[in-house]
């Protein structure tokens, strides 16, 4: 359902990019469509996921709710070090392997995060960041029903995340795997329920706060923390 929904999602944003003008970020020509989603995907969020994710901060003390996010965020170091050696780094990728290997082994299962410890650090990589690194545009900014901000490359990519997603592999049981999936989900909300509230306080233009926080840390993510600068428009050309 999931994969059938972010199809549909590209489809629409793949025909209506042509005629659809926004006067803000020229990154995201189909605003008026965009914030009709980034409504719809709030009050779900506000209705469903926020409560679940304040009774399972309220429910789980710090220390499990710490050995289920590092679970899971074990489990996907695996494709963060495929995407790296796709990328062609090398040592990126061989580090990511080895911290799956100590989380795995010394860290219990994953439970505790030994690899950091050791000078390992978590890195943040997926598909669309590589078809970045191998140059496919970004495309619009587009805003993805139950899922969020994404563009047209990078919510094209998802699906290669998902079939990558050793959650999804891992267990031939669609009970097992979709309370993994459901419980992953919940303990990534529950760890941004702080930031959440700040963006309350902070944005008067909720969804361009998130759109362009989005984007720039996307945009970082992309180029590992050292992004070029971006051009102006009154840069004078360089001889």
């Amino acid at each position: 359902m999931v994969v059938k929904r972010l199809w549909a999602a590209l489809l629409v944003a793949g025909s209506l990019a042509g005629c659809a003008t926004s006067g803000g970020n020229p990154a995201d020509p189909l605003e008026s469509i965009n914030r009709k989603v980034f409504a719809f995907n709030d009050a779900a969020d506000r209705a469903v996921m926020t409560p679940i994710a304040k009774g399972y901060r309220a429910v789980f003390p710090a220390f499990m709710r710490t050995g289920i996010s590092n679970f899971f965020s074990n489990l996907e170091d695996v494709w963060i070090g495929v995407n790296n050696l796709l990328q062609g780094k090398l040592q990126d990728g061989s580090e990511d392997f080895t911290r799956v290997l100590f989380n795995s082994t010394f860290g219990i299962a994953g439970l505790f995060d030994f690899a950091s410890d050791v000078g390992l650090p978590k890195r943040n990589e997926d598909f669309g960041q590589t078809l970045a690194v191998w140059g496919v545009g970004s495309g619009p900014f587009i805003v993805i029903p139950l899922i969020g901000p994404s563009t047209v490359r990078d919510g094209s990519a998802l699906i290669v995340d998902y079939k990558a997603d050793l959650v999804y592999w891992g267990t031939d049981s669609v009970p097992i795997r979709n309370s993994l999936w459901a419980t992953r989900a919940v303990s990534n909300r529950a760890n941004l329920l702080d930031a959440s509230s700040v963006l309350e306080q902070a944005a008067l233009d909720r969804y361009a706060f998130v759109r362009d926080a989005w984007l720039q840390r996307r945009r970082n993510l992309i180029y590992d923390g050292n992004p070029p600068r971006e051009k102006d428009e009154d840069d004078e050309p360089t001889k």
